[in-house]
């Protein structure tokens, strides 16, 4: 199976094909030009593994929850590769993709949702896969729901946005943390192998992002009470 995966949901624009089992990949910081960035980025790594675009069997991307144009440039590649190719697509939660990038068997993966929140979730490697044992949301760092046991590794930027707030909540369940860790197109790609291998891709137009809330920004009234 040949297939692409494109992970835009932050600062990072991410490209990953999988080919026979074997994964290459590029990425690179973008700031907000992910829209130009992303579809060259991936011609050159088909290019630099002598295939073409039309040798894809599906595509994957990283559905969310970030960065609501990310989300959606993502989602429109994927669209755009799979629909004039008749092939399926899969998208893969970047709560999900951090923990994979994390190496962690328990991670605590927050993401800064702006707005005083994060986007949040707890999950544990099983031979299985990742399980959540809190469930995907967006929350105010001091109201993030505990999961049980300790061990657990606290990773991504919301982290590095709300550190203070995040480590006096989980306490000493957290056995480290890494700010650094980001959703990438080769842990998407990874997430992604099983489930398109099992036929757990869907039809193009059928593909949307994930965005946990639809709310980009604060009113005056809002920002002033906090």
């Amino acid at each position: 199976m040949n297939f692409a995966a494109v992970e835009t949901s932050g600062e990072w624009c991410s490209v990953a094909l999988w080919a026979g089992g074997e994964i290459a990949a590029l990425e690179r910081r973008a700031g907000h030009r992910h829209g130009e960035l992303v579809l060259p980025m991936l011609e050159r790594l088909l290019a630099q593994r002598g295939l073409r675009a039309g040798a894809l069997d599906a595509v994957a991307f990283g559905a969310g929850p970030g960065a609501f144009t990310g989300l959606r440039i993502a989602c429109g590649v994927a669209q755009g590769l799979a629909l004039v190719r008749g092939i399926p697509v899969l998208g893969v939660s970047t709560l999900e993709a951090v923990a994979e990038e994390s190496g962690a068997q328990r991670a605590v993966v927050c993401l800064d949702a702006r707005m005083h929140e994060v986007y949040y979730a707890a999950l544990e490697r099983t031979p299985e896969g990742w399980r959540e044992v809190i469930e995907a949301q967006c929350v105010a760092p001091v109201a993030a729901a505990l999961p049980e046991g300790e061990g657990w590794q606290g990773c991504g930027n919301g982290f590095a946005a709300y550190g203070e707030a995040l480590r006096g909540r989980f306490g000493v369940l957290l056995a480290r943390v890494s700010t650094d860790v980001h959703p990438s197109a080769v842990a998407v790609a990874r997430l992604a192998a099983p489930r398109l291998a099992a036929g757990h891709g869907i039809d193009a137009a059928l593909a949307a992002p994930h965005y946990l809330r639809d709310k980009v920004a604060l009113t005056k009234r809002e920002r002033e009470s906090r």
